[in-house]
């Protein structure tokens, strides 16, 4: 059973589930034994009703006694715990998450909690440092920050909302400001760019193979590794982190990513500053549904 109805027998498995712009993705674990894994797409243009409808199709298709459940999720949740923005899925707009999680688990335990606070604890676990900067590329620009083995800026407070930093060029962001850092440093964000650069519509895959040779994607690129590299350097001048991660699914694939990154925060580094490393996130592009069952466990 995993809806937690009548008693439980055997093992017990806490599920993480990460909901993000174009996919989600869920992983039961009891202990260091996976359960079940899967993920899926959103359909574009579903309303809330649809999305929460096919959410609660897969959540039933682990098949496996849960205990609890934890959740990242990319939307901006008020004080009142209702979602108050999500440019990729306006119709959640509204939505108490207590009770849309509520009644997708039923009487097992649930939390959630911003999916780049959760992938930042789960990096910061598995680099073992108690200061550490988690950015995640895909959809959108995520990212967290752990200080002192906390999380930064805290419980209600808020979360570290990198992507929505200003550093000017003009673009504008889905959420309504122009000069976002997701909107130059975004997976469509650079896409639209390389399009714009070669004249042609520009697939993924082929901004991969590109990346090092072809001047459109050299040029797309580029734009994104400044920008992430001034954010980077930015936040660093007032929080100090011992490392800065990089995860998310649309870098991991492009060639030299991480290290032509890496290249550009050193040279914003000021003169008597310690180097600042930038490294690929050791759980790719899953950090977040890492931390989406570290909270689980917590429950």
């Amino acid at each position: 059973m995993s809806a937690g109805t009548g008693p439980l027998t055997g093992p017990v498995y806490d599920l993480g589930v990460d909901i993000g712009g174009t996919k989600v993705a869920l992983r039961a674990e009891e202990g260091d034994r996976r359960g079940h894994e899967s993920a899926f797409r959103w359909v574009p243009g579903h309303d809330a009703g649809q999305d929460l409808a096919l959410l609660a199709e897969r959540v039933a298709e682990v098949g496996l006694p849960l205990r609890a459940a934890g959740v990242a999720l990319p939307a901006t949740v008020d004080a009142a715990g209702r979602v108050s923005a999500w440019p990729s899925r306006p119709s959640w707009i509204g939505l108490a998450a207590g009770d849309v999680f509520g009644a997708l688990f039923g009487a097992v335990p649930v939390a959630w909690a911003d999916d780049g606070d959760l992938g930042a604890l789960a990096e910061a676990r598995a680099a073992g440092v108690t200061d550490l900067l988690y950015l995640g590329v895909g959809t959108g620009v995520g990212g967290g920050f752990v200080l002192g083995g906390e999380l930064c800026p805290g419980s209600g407070r808020g979360s570290f909302e990198i992507g929505h930093i200003v550093i000017g060029g003009g673009e504008s962001c889905r959420c309504g400001r122009d000069g976002c850092l997701q909107a130059v440093a975004s997976g469509p964000a650079i896409l639209d760019r390389a399009a714009r650069a070669r004249g042609l519509p520009v697939a993924y895959e082929e901004l991969c193979r590109a990346a090092v040779t072809a001047p459109w994607a050299i040029t797309a690129l580029g734009a994104a590794y400044r920008a992430l590299a001034t954010a980077i350097a930015s936040v660093a001048e007032l929080l100090h982190p011992r490392l800065v991660v990089v995860g998310g699914g649309f870098l991991a694939g492009v060639p030299g990513a991480v290290p032509t990154l890496n290249d550009h925060v050193a040279g914003l580094i000021r003169p008597g500053q310690e180097p600042l490393p930038v490294r690929a996130a050791a759980l790719g592009g899953l950090s977040s549904l890492a931390g989406a069952i570290e909270l689980a466990r917590t429950l």
